[in-house]
């Protein structure tokens, strides 16, 4: 019986672990879903606007675990480099960096609230409200 209690917890930790992988990209309920293109020229400062309407993306925070999933998934950059691809942008006047929040709480807060609001968090802090532009 201990044994399998072990197993199930190991089961649990696999799947939850699997779910806090995944990256939600949620957006402001006026906007539609996006593809995977999209979202990276989004957040490369490549697009600024979706059906005519200002897109205003939002980061996690430098070092969250979320973040460097979402770098690796949906930009196939780094840390070090998706800092360096914004600090050649800004020196040839071409944008900034989006703003960084802190937790995945601001972030959902800041989409829902904000106009055009796009940003992404872990998928084991969805809520049914969310509305999620795309999933990976």
């Amino acid at each position: 019986m201990n044994d399998r209690l072990i197993a199930l917890l190991l089961i649990a930790c696999v799947i939850s672990q699997a779910d806090a992988e995944n990256v939600l990209i949620i957006g402001n309920p006026s906007l539609p879903k996006l593809d995977r293109v999209t979202i990276e020229k989004l957040f490369t400062g490549r697009v600024i606007e979706i059906n005519g309407q200002p897109a205003i993306v939002v980061n996690a925070a430098p070092g969250s675990s979320i973040r460097r999933q979402f770098l690796a998934s949906f930009l196939t950059k780094d840390e070090d480099q998706y800092l360096a691809y914004w600090t050649v942008r800004r020196f040839i006047g071409k944008g900034t960096p989006p703003q960084e929040l802190a937790t995945s709480r601001e972030i959902i807060e800041f989409v829902k609230s904000q106009p055009g609001g796009i940003g992404y968090i872990s998928a084991a802090d969805r809520t049914p409200e969310l509305n999620v532009l795309i999933e990976k």
